[in-house]
């Protein structure tokens, strides 16, 4: 690879001009509100803020699981965040979440409410709270954790890494791009191997395990992130596949994609949800 362009990193770093690429407009090197905004609050007791990226979905698609089981004290208010303007950034956003990312959730049935943020904490503190999509034998219980935190180590390579600078970055660069699809293709290669021998992660119970993954890398193997299932030959993950194809069928899954979706067909976006009506 040619040095006609390599990067001499200064002894500090300062931040002085915009990074390129997608978003930015909004990437900085500070956390805290860049603004004052007042968050709605809904009729239900949980009141969700988000997007539906990849891991926005994993909040809602967790809520219409729920809903599906008939918990009905898990109906919730979804409120669209639109990281693209900044509203991450927000001064009642920044309070339920300081770290400025989607999802953000206030559960209002505490006094005071609580607030949660991180998608694996939402999906936790939900299957806990209902006791639900958690398997109760201790075993598997301690395998669904474990591939909970999978993904939440694992996710950054694929979109941080792997997306960023395929998709998203101003120009293609050989090396990163090479880097990170041969940890994107490992990551899909332990699934595989995983899910050749189970029907879900952890093991034959659905659970938040598959609810944190399948946004992820069910939506990579389906084609709906990166336009990158060719690049990847992702049809070669054959138990993957099947593991992403079962659960797209799933209701919930289908409800909870749109939720806070306000981008491609019309019949898959939902920019607010307050009821079930909604869609």
């Amino acid at each position: 690879m040619s040095n006609e362009h390599e990067y001499t990193p200064p002894k500090v770093w300062t931040w002085d001009s915009e990074s390129g690429g997608k978003f930015a407009n909004i990437n900085r090197p500070i956390a805290g509100a860049t603004h004052d905004k007042t968050l709605d609050i809904g009729k239900h007791a949980f009141q969700l803020y988000s997007l539906a990226t990849p891991n926005g979905q994993k909040a809602t698609i967790m809520f219409e699981e729920l809903l599906e089981l008939g918990l009905t004290d898990a109906d919730y208010d979804a409120y669209l965040i639109n990281i693209g303007e900044g509203d991450q950034f927000g001064s009642d956003f920044v309070d339920i979440n300081p770290n400025s990312k989607i999802p953000a959730l206030m559960d209002h049935s505490t006094t005071p409410p609580t607030r949660i943020f991180e998608s694996g904490s939402i999906l936790q503190y939900l299957a806990e709270k209902f006791d639900v999509l958690i398997p109760k034998d201790f075993k598997a219980k301690t395998e669904c954790r474990n591939w909970l935190f999978w993904q939440m180590g694992s996710a950054p390579y694929l979109g941080g890494g792997f997306g960023h600078f395929y998709s998203y970055a101003p120009t293609k660069m050989q090396y990163p791009i090479d880097r990170f699809t041969m940890e994107t293709k490992r990551q899909l290669d332990v699934l595989n191997r995983h899910l050749s021998e189970n029907e879900y992660m952890a093991g034959s119970e659905y659970s938040i395990a598959d609810i944190a993954i399948w946004p992820w890398y069910g939506s990579l193997m389906l084609g709906k992130l990166y336009d990158a299932a060719e690049f990847l030959d992702v049809a070669s993950y054959t138990h993957v596949m099947r593991w992403a194809e079962q659960i797209a069928k799933r209701p919930a899954v289908k409800r909870g994609q749109r939720v806070n979706r306000t981008w491609g067909p019309e019949e898959e976006q939902l920019r607010e949800r307050h009821n079930a009506s909604d869609f």
